[in-house]
């Protein structure tokens, strides 16, 4: 049986919403995306309602009923008497004339199938068999018992639900139609699907609306004119079915309870033998079927909801003949569940490696979606979450990642407010600045550490300094300084790498070039004194030379 809620991959955030929100938990995470898990979820539509993003999705069954009429055969429509509060001011005239054109044989309330439901129940209390009777209509409570409180079943009425009797009688009467259920439920496509045979479609006023305007279709605002005989129309309200019946066996309490966080406490009140001689009506809808996942997420009004099906109620039981109790007859089986359930040990382990290694570490913040730190740990045992999902652990790692980081960086950090307070200072800086813990300049003004020219050039421009060579005199060292703006937390981010040898080594490159260029002066400067004797030599050796040879010429002329 393949499950009638579908998740949309490429729109889930991984925000863990839904599991917030699911009464039974029966979500799976696996790779940041949310899973339904088909053999453990009551349909109750709530993580529907609830996604921000619209990942969770309602099968449409609009292309099965279309195929249904393209048949021939003829095909019946039982509407849920909700109808009335999800379309204002229209009637049910109004809704047969329209999905007559659709191409539907013809349109019947479910509030039929609801007055034979409640005679039955009324059979049930007047037996005096039974201590505590459970409504069975609600196809998400039938679920809630089968799957997680099995040992409370027996008490769970064996009676069809008004949309199987309704569908089941309208076979009976027409044996070759075909049937259609409209709601606003998802888990009666569920019921429509296990119980094959009786329901062969079941749409959501949604897919209905969708249908209808793509096919040009208007409903015509007419309401009906007033029907007495109509009293089973109050069953989609919390109290509904009570409304119809007779409340009058001695003994007896009648309760009407809905939502599901308050159906699983009277359920556990049951089990510990808190309640006897009490006939329950039960409703995983707040506000029961008015409050139904389609009309919660589309059209949530809830009062003005119970006043459209108040008004639209009789005060009295339609006119129909009751078919035979065991035609009405249904065998509710347990769901048995294959989970594994973990030690104590495997819980403290998986508890330890998310970081809570003593009971106040357990926060049961409830930001992973369960309510306590236990419950995370043994959906992580069965592989339905996961460590990561745990926002103070992520939290904590990431703090701890970054402090990590900041605390040993060889670069000096500082942050301030906009008041120039230090906020945060790291070990290296502290190192820099000659300050013997970070309690001695917490809170107070930067000017006792730090020229505050540039960091108010920075506040007041919002734009950054980046890599600004500064000399701390006080500190006798160089600092690279670069001062960022947070604008929107208004902080500014000060990050210092420690220079001083670098400039100390430029220095000392500075000397030793400087030392050079004297020394090559001195030895270009020797130099030319030296070529300039050796010239005046030079010359002087020329000049007797050519004295020497001019006297030896004239000697040999006179000759």
């Amino acid at each position: 049986m393949s499950s009638c809620l579908t998740l949309k991959k490429s729109n889930c955030k991984n925000c863990y919403k839904c599991i917030r929100h699911c009464p039974v938990k029966s979500i799976r995470f696996s790779g940041n995306q949310a899973h339904i898990i088909g053999n453990e979820c009551i349909y109750c539509g709530q993580c529907f309602v609830v996604c921000p993003q619209n990942a969770k999705q309602i099968v449409d069954d609009t292309e099965k009923a279309r195929v249904l009429i393209q048949s021939g055969t003829p095909v019946y429509v039982s509407i849920a008497p909700s109808f009335i509060a999800n379309y204002d001011g229209i009637g049910l005239n109004s809704i047969k004339k329209a999905l007559k054109k659709l191409g539907f044989t013809d349109v019947e309330e479910t509030a039929i199938g609801a007055t034979y439901v409640k005679r039955e129940y009324e059979k049930l209390v007047a037996d005096q068999s039974h201590d505590v009777i459970i409504s069975s209509c609600c196809h998400s409570i039938n679920l809630l018992i089968q799957k997680y409180f099995p040992e409370q079943l027996h008490m769970l009425a064996p009676i069809q639900s008004p949309m199987l009797a309704h569908c089941s009688d309208i076979k009976r009467r027409f044996p070759n139609a075909k049937t259609v259920f409209i709601g606003p439920c998802v888990a009666k496509k569920d019921e429509a699907s296990f119980y094959e045979g009786i329901v062969d479609a079941a749409l959501t006023y949604e897919e209905l609306s969708k249908w209808l305007e793509k096919e040009n279709i208007t409903l015509e605002r007419e309401e009906d004119d007033y029907l007495d005989d109509s009293r089973a129309r109050f069953f989609p309200t919390t109290g509904g079915i009570l409304k119809t019946m007779a409340l009058d066996e001695p003994g007896y309490s009648y309760l009407a309870i809905d939502g599901v966080e308050n159906c699983k406490s009277a359920l556990k009140d049951i089990q510990n033998g808190k309640i006897h001689k009490c006939f329950i009506e039960m409703s995983a809808c707040v506000g029961s079927c008015v409050g139904g996942p389609v009309m919660e997420k589309y059209h949530r009004s809830p009062v003005k909801d119970y006043m459209s099906v108040s008004k639209y109620a009789g005060n009295k039981d339609f006119d129909v003949a009751q078919p035979d109790s065991i035609l009405m007859h249904k065998v509710f089986e347990p769901f048995s569940s294959d989970l594994p359930m973990p030690t104590e040990y495997d819980i403290k382990l998986i508890l330890k490696n998310m970081g809570k290694t003593k009971p106040e570490h357990e926060l049961n913040c409830g930001s992973c979606g369960y309510n306590t730190c236990r419950e995370k740990a043994i959906a992580i045992f069965q592989g339905k979450a996961d460590i990561s999902m745990c926002l103070p652990f992520l939290k904590e790692k990431a703090e701890n990642f970054s402090d990590s980081i900041v605390e040993n960086t060889p670069n000096g950090l500082i942050v301030l407010n906009s008041e120039l307070e230090v906020q945060q200072i790291n070990k290296a800086a502290l190192h820099m600045l000659n300050i013997y813990s970070a309690t001695d300049i917490l809170g107070d003004q930067v000017v006792r550490i730090l020229d505050p020219a540039p960091f108010i050039k920075v506040q007041n421009s919002n734009s950054g300094i980046y890599g600004k060579r500064v000399y701390l005199a006080e500190y006798n060292r160089h600092v690279e300084q670069t001062i960022i703006p947070d604008i929107e937390s208004k902080m500014l981010i000060c990050i210092m790498r420690d220079v001083s040898a670098e400039e100390k080594e430029r220095k000392r490159k500075e000397t030793i070039s400087s030392q050079t260029i004297e020394v090559a002066d001195k030895v270009v400067e020797k130099q030319m004194r030296i070529v300039q004797e050796i010239a005046s030599l030079l010359g002087e050796t020329a000049a007797e030379t050519k004295i020497a040879l001019t006297k030896l010429k004239e000697s040999i002329t006179n000759e």
